[in-house]
């Protein structure tokens, strides 16, 4: 009879989540309950949005914008597109003065002015010393999904506890994006001659 040998395994390390620390960090020193969802590699909130299965409602797009002289973080649904006109309406009653350009900067300008890495932003304006606009659209919502600044890993958390948490301007600064419906034209049959 064959005798079984003895392995002795070593018990695997717990697997690291590998989002920013200084976003770990920032949230657990809050104390604001949230909960850190891995994903396949994504670039965009609406591909976010089919990977991990939620409403595009529930997805937060960041966009980082200059307004006059002042960035802000801007966060919308990730159906929605922005609206230049609304935002600069919002920031000029927060800030109680007329906003006369906006802006979105390149990437390079992003890269410098933030000292991040290119499609690393997060939605957290704190930690980019920068504000934080968000649309009002997202008080529908209970909680929803927030950029952590790595392409493999997003932050759930409830609205109202991000608003609290980054000091958010609320207000509506986007719209719904305008889809054309493409139309099919069948070719028409034709009759074979006998």
């Amino acid at each position: 009879m064959p005798t079984k040998k003895k392995i002795n395994k070593k018990p695997k390390a717990p697997k690291r989540i590998k989002i920013p620390a200084k976003v770990f960090k920032y949230l657990e020193k809050a104390g604001v309950k949230h909960e850190i969802l891995e994903h396949k590699t994504v670039y965009t909130a609406i591909d976010a949005a089919m990977t991990i299965k939620k409403k595009l409602n529930e997805i937060a797009k960041s966009l980082l914008v200059k307004a006059d002289k002042d960035y802000y973080l801007v966060l919308m649904p990730a159906d929605n597109n922005l609206n230049f006109e609304k935002l600069k309406k919002v920031i000029g009653k927060a800030k109680e003065k007329e906003i006369k350009a906006i802006k979105i900067p390149g990437e390079k300008i992003i890269e410098n002015s933030l000292k991040i890495k290119a499609g690393t932003i997060t939605a957290f304006g704190k930690l980019h010393k920068v504000g934080v606009i968000i649309d009002k659209k997202f008080e529908k919502v209970k909680k929803a999904v927030f950029a952590a600044g790595t392409p493999n890993y997003s932050i759930e958390m409830a609205v109202k506890d991000f608003i609290d948490l980054e000091q958010a301007i609320v207000g509506v600064v986007g719209e719904k994006k305008k889809i054309k419906k493409q139309v099919t034209v069948k070719p028409k049959k034709t009759r074979k001659k006998k």
